[in-house]
């Protein structure tokens, strides 16, 4: 594995990967694993997996409805701090629909917000796809952030 930073400033884009490969599973580093697994399950996410091997080892994967990737946490898997991970994206049609679901489950969801320099109250203006979010952590302050896309950019999606 490298840690070497380039210094090629060159505009040429390399050819896309031809191996599939598809982000699966994204690790959350918790205190209290069932804690977080009532969280998640509270707010519809489907139990993929609950394994325990002794006492050192535990793996809960749980995943978002009509999504491709998983989150997994438990005990044994990651060295990283609770509340460590954040600006996780869940992207959503419809913001306001998003939200109100997650709040009628007892979330606690900020208000909407666009990015102008910084947060700035409220929906994009422009009704801009990728440009309004509303944030939202777990009970360890995993950070997670919905975003809206209506309509991808072109080249935003895979061909074939």
């Amino acid at each position: 594995m490298s840690t070497h930073a380039s210094s090629d400033t060159s505009l040429e884009m390399p050819e896309p990967g031809t191996i599939d490969m598809k982000l699966e599973v994204v690790t959350l580093p918790v205190t209290d694993v069932d804690r977080a697994k009532r969280f998640y399950q509270n707010l519809g996410w489907r139990t993929d997996a609950d394994i325990v091997r002794g006492d050192a080892f535990r793996v809960v994967q749980l995943t978002p409805p009509h999504s491709a990737c998983s989150i997994a946490f438990g005990t044994g898997l990651t060295t990283g701090e609770p509340g460590s991970v954040q600006r996780l994206l869940l992207i959503v049609a419809d913001i306001d629909a998003a939200r109100a679901d997650l709040i009628s489950r007892g979330v606690d969801v900020s208000e909407l917000f666009h990015l102008a320099g910084g947060r700035v109250p409220g929906p994009d203006p422009e009704g801009r796809s990728y440009q309004t979010y509303a944030a939202f952590s777990d009970p360890d302050g995993n950070g997670w952030l919905l975003q809206e896309i209506k309509t991808r950019l072109p080249g935003r999606e895979w061909e074939g």
